[in-house]
């Protein structure tokens, strides 16, 4: 099994990440190139044989925690969670998770939807908080925000939402974005 260290260079080595939302999606994931699988679908009963099904195919699953159905929005989500299916890591727009992932050695991704200036300028102090090992900002086709994002901290960004095409990576990538994630078959195959 990868340290914590060793499955953050493993995201930061692969520049695009498959988000799935559904059982359809993992399967197209399961036999694409991407090593990271972002799942965004599941509930408490069937997360632990998803997650199974990612590492048996040997990619990290890293699991967006507010999305699993039957887990509350409290920090105790985390414990049962790595109780029930030992995540590679979590995703979750709420930093106190975020922490609590972190406290458990899991590989932790902060989401934070970027409607406006005032989300951008309060997305620091959210970081504060949690100190996750990546960011994912939605949506992430928007360069100049990654590029103003990425000059104010040192934490990784990921660009996921809306990305659809080849020149959208590449123009998140070139302002400064570690990675992308898509539910875009298409964009895996990159």
């Amino acid at each position: 099994m990868d340290t914590l260290e060793e499955k953050r260079a493993r995201l930061l080595d692969c520049p695009v990440i498959a988000a799935v939302k559904d059982e359809a999606g993992l399967e197209q994931a399961l036999h694409s190139e991407c090593e990271v699988v972002f799942l965004l679908f599941g509930t408490i009963v069937s997360v632990p044989v998803l997650v199974e099904k990612v590492r048996r195919s040997g990619k990290l699953a890293i699991v967006h925690i507010d999305l699993v159905e039957g887990l509350s929005a409290r920090e105790v989500a985390v414990d049962a969670l790595q109780s029930l299916c030992r995540p590679d890591g979590v995703i979750s727009t709420r930093p106190p998770l975020i922490r609590r992932a972190r406290q458990l050695g899991l590989l932790t991704v902060q989401r934070a939807f970027i409607l406006d200036s005032l989300s951008l300028d309060n997305l620091p102090a959210q970081l504060s908080v949690g100190k996750p090992d990546f960011i994912e900002i939605l949506p992430g086709i928007m360069p100049r925000v990654i590029a103003e994002l990425a000059q104010k901290t040192a934490t990784p960004i990921i660009a996921g939402g809306l990305v659809k095409y080849k020149e959208e990576v590449m123009a998140a990538i070139r302002a400064g974005a570690a990675a992308v994630s898509t539910s875009s078959p298409a964009v895996w195959e990159m």
